[in-house]
């Protein structure tokens, strides 16, 4: 009792010591306390610090641009305060530290513009930065030294003066004084770690929010059972709901649909027990969500788990796509719609080539009978000016049917060999005369060893020189038009480069950039004297593009052009010398053909053609009509109209060949006013053997009656030479000859269906297997057959598909009379 009385008074009189010491030393420690609470030492050294993180951070490879802006923003910030605290005062009054201080704040002053600027400015900036901080470096050491030497000189006076008061108090004191010095330390580390850790959760936080206030994505962050934790202003757009009223919820009942509660039920349980977890870490996923009106729209889903201190929590990044899923329903709408566009523009136009090819079939088929009867001279020219009109009128619809075709990829290109030298001294003799008139010299030549044999589509670059010779030739008045051809080597591969120069008006820049677009004829000389459409050149682009070449002009006005073609091509192997295939002659006799057509007018052109060619003709309305006249009589030829009433040619045709009629195996050749390849094939493949297309021409139609009336290919001749075929039985046996003829007549099966099948067929290879048959008909004595089979054989060697087709048509039945007389 005595003892703690004594304690108790001992510590009173320490205390009081303490209280009356304190005073004093209160006094003299009030002068530190700034120092102290501030940490002004501490400062100083981390001030120096932060400038070499923020200078570690100019010079990261690669650098991280919001760490560069978060470290200069506490230099700034620590620099701000050493500025403004009035513990640093002294060091601001030291002319020294005040020195260094104006230096390191004109950096910052001059820094925070680059630092506030976008990603690519600041990153551009990078390199002056880093030199700039390199110059600082040495300053802020300065300054951090000389601040620690002028507060340490300070502190030592201040602290021998509190020790020699401290020295007044009482022995017992010390070890209490120690204690709080160990409880100071203690808790000023404490406090250390306890203010780096808030700031850390602090700076943790902010960027949490920042990211999610700023994410057009909707954030929901739940716990392990599925309670919504936090709800971005994003989410609270996308889904209409306040975060205040989700909070707590269960993210089921917030946004998931009705229909799709029992399946986000079951897989949060089985998440919950640790089973498989179907979306979380699977990237985007597509589901159906809801908003608070109940509305269910589609959104993108990424979700992802973490683990914290509060356990297991889960968070779901949300994109609204209701948008887009629209907008890619119109895409697809759009598409469609285009797509049934097209379809009825290639319709109406396929209809509008039948609809004008009719009546020009009838107006060009009157003209040339009106050939046929007396005309005074002053008639035929007028007659002359129709037929020059109706066959321009007839260009243009070509025209504007093969832009069509080539717009919607249908435009079709057949490589062949072909003779391009022979092809452009055709045109130039065609031009010669229209050149002679306007007094233009014309000519043309290689530059170089020439290419003459090539393998390309004649037709299509037949138009195209003749659309850039004819306009040049047309243009050039009193000049001269010269065309060079060039074979040139690009990428290992052969081109052929053909120039036509003419010495006409030129054309303006402008006109140059538009001259291969459609409709173009622009106001110069180059158009004001000559009309037309406007579509030459630019379907002349069109056939050298589907070609897989380019073409292009190089014009100056009043002094020239010259329009340059550069194509693809392959050296072509010329005729080796073979004869010439004979050409087939049209039978004597009148042929007995069944004309379907439902137009009067071209019913009775066609007919006055055929008749005046000295053909029988039978008549029918319609594609009915005419399969019931097939059915009865036999006709040697078929015209059938495709557009008809009742049944159309496409109809009727394949009836008659389905039957077993009389004319069941006739000829069919479709009369039809629709040019579109693709709508010819069909006619084909319905059983058609060939088209003529209106408007009729005598010339087309001997052409056509020449390839598909029935021939005769070794004249008066048997079929089959029996003599000839006993010889060989004797020769070989009866068993060996049966064996060798069923080999042979599968042979010629075969040869027969691939001929005229679809397949791509070579020249050399049709020759080559022609003449092999054809050596075994011999053997057999099959003398009609071989003569077709050499037949062949010729025109394969000399390139002659027309000859080709003409002779493989009647092949079948040829064939089929010889197999029965091979067996008889």
């Amino acid at each position: 009792m005595i003892s703690r009385t004594l304690a108790v008074l001992a510590g009173l009189v320490a205390f009081i010591a303490i209280g009356f010491l304190s005073y004093d030393v209160a006094r003299k420690i009030r002068l530190l306390g700034s120092a102290s609470s501030d940490n002004v030492q501490w400062s100083l050294t981390q001030t120096e610090v932060e400038f070499l993180a923020l200078q570690n951070q100019i010079e990261a490879d690669p650098v991280d641009l919001g760490q560069l802006r978060e470290r200069f923003d506490i230099f700034y910030s620590r620099i701000g305060m050493v500025n403004r605290a009035a513990v640093f005062a002294e060091l601001r009054a030291n002319e020294i530290s005040s020195a260094h201080l104006d230096a390191i704040a004109a950096f910052l002053d001059e820094t925070v513009a680059l630092i506030d600027a976008d990603d690519a400015v600041l990153l551009a900036g990078l390199p002056t930065l880093a030199e700039r901080s390199e110059q600082l470096r040495p300053i802020v050491r300065a300054m951090s030294l000389s601040g620690l030497r002028l507060f340490a000189e300070t502190a030592d006076e201040q602290r021998q003066a509190v020790a020699r008061t401290l020295t007044e108090l009482a022995v017992a004191l010390a070890a209490l004084i120690g204690a709080l010095a160990l409880a100071i330390v203690y808790l000023y580390r404490l406090n250390i770690r306890i203010f780096n850790r808030e700031l850390e959760n602090n700076q943790t936080a902010t960027r949490m929010r920042t990211v999610m206030g700023t994410s057009l994505d909707g954030v929901i962050i739940s716990d392990g059972e599925g309670r919504i934790l936090e709800f971005s202003p994003a989410a609270e757009a996308i889904f209409g709901h306040k975060t205040a009223d989700v909070l707590g919820l269960e993210v089921g009942e917030v946004i998931v649909p009705d229909h799709m509660r029992a399946a986000h039920d079951t897989g949060m349980e089985r998440m919950r027990k640790g089973g498989e977890r179907h979306v979380v870490g699977k990237g985007r996923v597509r589901l159906d969500a809801k908003r608070a009106n109940g509305e269910v729209f589609p959104v993108e889903l990424a979700l992802q788990s973490a683990t914290t201190d509060q356990g297991q929590i889960f968070i779901a990044f949300l994109r609204d796509i209701s948008h887009r899923v629209a907008a890619e329903a119109e895409l697809v709408a759009a598409r469609d719609k285009a797509l049934a566009s097209e379809k009825m523009k290639t319709d109406f136009l396929a209809t509008m080539s039948h609809e004008i090819r009719t009546p020009l079939n009838g107006l060009l088929g009157n003209m040339s009978l009106l050939r046929d009867t007396p005309l005074n001279n002053l008639q035929d020219r007028y007659v002359g000016y129709m037929e020059s009109s109706g066959r321009l009128l007839m260009s243009h619809i070509s025209d504007v049917l093969d832009i069509t075709r080539y717009d919607a990829g249908k435009l079709s290109t057949m490589t062949a060999p072909m003779n391009i030298s022979a092809l452009l001294q055709d045109i130039i003799d065609n031009q010669s005369s229209t050149a002679s008139r306007n007094e233009t010299r014309l000519e043309w030549g290689w530059d170089g060893p020439a290419l003459h044999w090539i393998n390309s589509d004649y037709d299509r670059l037949q138009h195209v020189m003749m659309n850039l010779i004819g306009n040049a030739v047309k243009f050039t008045k009193r000049g001269k038009v010269s065309v060079v051809l060039r074979k040139m080597t690009q990428d290992d591969n052969d081109q052929l480069h053909i120039e036509i120069a003419d010495t006409g008006p030129g054309i303006s820049e402008d006109l140059a950039t538009r001259i291969f677009d459609d409709f173009v004829t622009g106001n110069t000389a180059y158009d004001r004297e000559v009309g037309g459409t406007g579509l030459g050149l630019s379907i002349a682009k069109r056939f050298v593009t589907a070609l897989g070449g380019q073409i292009g002009v190089n014009s100056v006005e009043g002094k020239g052009s010259t329009f340059w073609v550069q194509l693809p091509v392959t050296p072509a192997l010329a005729p080796n010398g073979a004869e010439q295939p004979a050409e087939i002659q049209a039978p004597t006799r009148p042929l007995n053909v069944l004309l379907v057509e439902d137009n009067e007018i071209n019913r009775i052109v066609a007919r006055e053609m055929l008749e005046a060619e000295g053909h029988s003709v039978t008549l029918a309305h319609d594609g009915r009509e005419g399969v019931e006249l097939s059915k009865t009589k036999k006709f040697d030829l078929i015209f059938m109209d495709i557009s008809m009433p009742v049944m159309d040619g496409r109809v009727a045709t394949r009836e008659i060949r389905k039957g077993h009629g009389a004319s069941a195996h006739a000829p069919i050749v479709a009369l039809t006013a629709n040019a579109m390849a693709s709508e010819q094939e069909d006619f084909k493949s319905d059983g058609m053997n060939g088209i003529l297309t209106k408007p009729l021409s005598r010339t087309a139609l001997r052409h056509t009656l020449s390839i598909h009336q029935p021939q005769s290919y070794a004249g008066n001749a048997s079929l089959v030479s029996h003599e000839h075929s006993a010889e060989t039985r004797d020769a070989l046996g009866e068993e060996a000859f049966a064996k060798l003829r069923a080999r042979f007549m599968r042979e010629v099966e075969d040869l027969v269906a691939w001929l005229q099948s679809d397949e791509t067929q070579d020249y050399l290879e049709i020759a080559a297997r022609a003449h092999k048959v054809a050596g075994s008909a011999a053997v057999f004595g099959a003398v009609q057959l071989r003569e077709a089979l050499k037949l062949i054989e010729q025109a394969a060697k000399a390139g002659d598909n027309a000859t080709i087709e003409r002779v493989v048509f009647g092949l079948n039945g040829v064939w089929r009379d010889t197999k029965i007389a091979l067996v008889e």
